[in-house]
């Protein structure tokens, strides 16, 4: 199992498209990944569910814990670390 820490710096948070791209990344892993927006102390939920991403309520400035738990978690949790790290950019699919 692995987790990171990322801090959001997309302006507009985890709504609507940045979350899309977020859950369309998760789900090209076969690892288990889990989101917690550590600032609001919220549960974590499914990171490949678009309702479960954007139920973190997560916004600018806010902490997220990325966990994988599978056989490409090292994989999974690197590239999500990088597409919140470039959310600030438009996201194109």
């Amino acid at each position: 199992m692995r987790s990171i820490d990322v801090e959001v710096r997309n302006r507009s948070g985890l709504h609507a498209r940045p979350a899309a791209a977020f859950v369309r990344a998760a789900s090209a892993f076969a690892s288990t990944i889990r989101v917690k927006n550590v600032t609001l102390a919220r549960p974590a939920t499914n990171a490949k569910s678009i309702v479960g991403v954007m139920a973190t309520g997560a916004e600018r400035g806010h902490l997220l814990r990325v966990t994988a738990d599978g056989i490409d978690e090292d994989r999974a949790v690197e590239a999500l670390r990088e597409l919140l790290a470039r959310l600030d950019e438009p996201v194109r699919d």
